[in-house]
């Protein structure tokens, strides 16, 4: 796989951990298939970054917080759709939570070991 397929990669599994983190911090609780999603993802996340033989990563912290900015108006829009049985548009959304401390959460949840 190439280094671009797998910041690709890397870019998609985020959409699917800031989904969920979103879901959580909007509504305020979790579910077991949030749970079980959001640590999967992170799974991905820290095993396509990492490289096999060196065992450095693709991605140092400032990139993957660059990707999960990026990322972040992608999970907000499917959040929206799925949170609240998608009564919020995702500006509306996106003034229940706080971006930075979900983008913060994640980075913790992929850096952890």
């Amino acid at each position: 796989m190439s280094k671009d397929d797998k910041l690709n990669k890397i870019f998609n599994f985020s959409k699917f951990l800031l989904l969920h983190l979103i879901k959580q911090a909007a509504e305020n609780r979790t579910t077991r298939s949030w749970q079980l999603s959001i640590a999967n993802a992170v799974k991905e996340i820290q095993r396509t970054n990492k490289r096999r033989k060196t065992k450095e990563t693709y991605l140092t912290k400032e990139e993957l917080q660059e990707t999960l900015e990026d990322a972040y108006d992608l999970g907000l829009k499917a959040a929206a759709r799925e949170a609240f049985e998608g009564r919020y548009e995702a500006e509306e959304l996106a003034e229940l939570v706080d971006k930075t401390a979900i983008i913060d959460q994640g980075i913790e949840l992929i850096l952890e070991k």
